[in-house]
This record gives C-alpha cells, structure tokens and sequence, in this order.
C-alpha cells in the first residue's frame, strides 16, 4: 500500500511540473516574437528631444549687416527673450479609455532581435501576458513625454534584460507613433527603492524587472534600465 501510495504521489509530482513548465513556456512565447523585416518604422526624424525646447532664429552669415548698433541692440534683445521662453509643455491626455490588461502597444529592442506586446498595468494578471505599462501620477504613456516605465518578469519577457548595453536603441510603438529610446544607463537596486518610479522633466523609458535572473523565488532586487527619448516617428508617413 504504502508503495502504491509513494508511486501516486511521484506521478502527481511529475504532473504538476510538467504543467508549471506548460504554463511557463506558454507565457514566455506568448509575451515575445522576433522582429520581422518590416516592424521598425524607418526613422522619418518628425520629432526629436529638441523639440521640446525653443527654437531660436540666428541671423546667418549671409543675412545683411545691421544698419547701425540700434538695430543689432534690438535683434539681440529678441533672440535674447525668446531664449527666456519657457518651453512648451505636452498636453496632458486622460487615458481612461484603456482598460486594465489591454494591449495598447509594442517594446521592440534589436539587439535582442525581439518585440513584446504591451499591455496597460502592471498588475500579477497583466504581467503574465506579458510586458506592461506602470500606471501612476508620476509615469505617462510615450506621447505623453515624460516618464514611462515598462516591467516585466525575469523568467519570461525580461529574462535577457541583462544582455542589453549603454547605447543600445528600444522602440516604443504607441498609438501610431514610434518612440526611440536609447540606454545611457542600468543598475541594480533593491526592490523597496521608491527613487525608480519619479516624475521626470525629460522623456525616459524605464525598464525594471527582478533581480537577479536565476534567483529562485521571490527576487530581493530590482534591474533598472535607463533610456532617454532621441526620436520620434510617424508610422504612417
């Protein structure tokens, strides 16, 4: 009996990890897709980080010569205010219209030859299809142009987050637009740190995903990838 009884509790183990595997593998392919030929738009330049600043007229070497000092004082005078100008701030948007788990976009990053859909929240049900967006008062979409901020699991989508290096180029396509993103920097924090998820006067992609990769478990760390914007492209041009 007692052999029996050894045999069935052997075969319920075996079970259970052949479904943990099933269901870790069925994650993991379903979160990520190689890129194809024509899933990055070429870059059409229609908007880079400078454009976020003022744009100030100087007067060009073939330009003709001020009449008399009165008028050079002048010209100085107004490219001096318009340099005082703040710059234009983005519209805020209410993006209430996405519901939680929805698929509102896509993460590509070529040197890992891979895209990953990109689901609204970040919530334990959102993140098993996949990567998905930080909902909070100091994050905003790619349009948005401030700070957005993308996780993922270790051991699926995010599993090779390591691999990626200073000036390695991420995209973010979002409602027709796509946003290049390129790393300037990573590093490893510990997963009670609340300096990650801040506001951010400048457009920043944030990748965060437990640390370290093969730990068992719950990750004590947190994996940080820092990407400042440097382009924006009309997928429809």
């Amino acid at each position: 009996m007692k052999r029996i009884l050894g045999v069935m509790l052997l075969l319920m183990g075996l079970l259970f990890a052949v479904w943990n595997g099933y269901v870790w593998l069925s994650e993991m392919s379903s979160g990520q897709e190689t890129i194809g030929e024509n899933d990055i738009a070429q870059a059409d330049e229609i908007g880079k980080t400078e454009s976020r600043s003022s744009n100030v007229s100087v007067q060009s070497e073939k330009d003709p010569p001020s009449k008399n000092g009165e008028d050079l004082f002048e010209e100085e005078a107004i490219l001096s205010s318009k340099k005082a100008e703040k710059p234009e701030e983005p519209k805020q948007r209410d993006y209430e219209e996405y519901d939680r788990g929805e698929e509102i976009g896509w993460l590509l990053i070529p040197s890992l030859d891979k895209k990953y859909p990109v689901y609204w929240g970040t919530d334990d049900d959102t993140l098993t299809q996949g990567v998905g967006y930080h909902v909070g008062k100091f994050t905003s979409p790619p349009d948005g142009q401030r700070h957005t901020v993308l996780s993922g699991h270790r051991d699926t989508v995010f599993r090779e987050l390591g691999n990626l290096k200073e000036g390695d180029s991420m995209f973010v396509q979002f409602e027709d637009m796509q946003y290049e993103y390129k790393i300037k920097q990573s590093w490893i924090t510990a997963a009670e740190d609340r300096t990650v998820i801040v506001a951010k006067d400048e457009p920043v992609l944030t990748l965060t995903t437990c640390y370290p990769f093969n730990f068992l478990g719950a990750a004590p760390d947190r994996y940080i990838i820092e990407a400042p914007l440097v382009n924006i492209t009309d997928m429809n041009s």
